[in-house]
């Protein structure tokens, strides 16, 4: 049997979080955008399946940086 593997737990993976309607709003309002301006994302890419986001979401990508600390960016999820 196939042992399945936490893909949301691996060093490498960044964290992803699904915005919520009033984050999603607060974010295209300070960027004056529409979220198919952000960059895309697949729906079966694989850590969007395992956070649970669906196409029209909005995914917040937060990577470790050694110059930043941290880097926040934002993913459209498109089918």
């Amino acid at each position: 049997m196939l042992k399945r593997l936490d893909i949301l737990s691996h060093e490498w993976v960044p964290r992803h979080i699904v915005l919520s309607p009033e984050e999603r709003a607060e974010v295209l309002k300070r960027y004056g955008i529409k979220p198919e301006q952000l960059p895309w994302i697949k729906s079966n890419d694989p850590v969007v399946k395992a956070i649970g986001a669906k196409p029209g979401d909005i995914v917040k990508i937060i990577r470790k940086s050694p110059t930043a600390g941290e880097a926040v960016v934002y993913r459209f999820v498109v089918p």
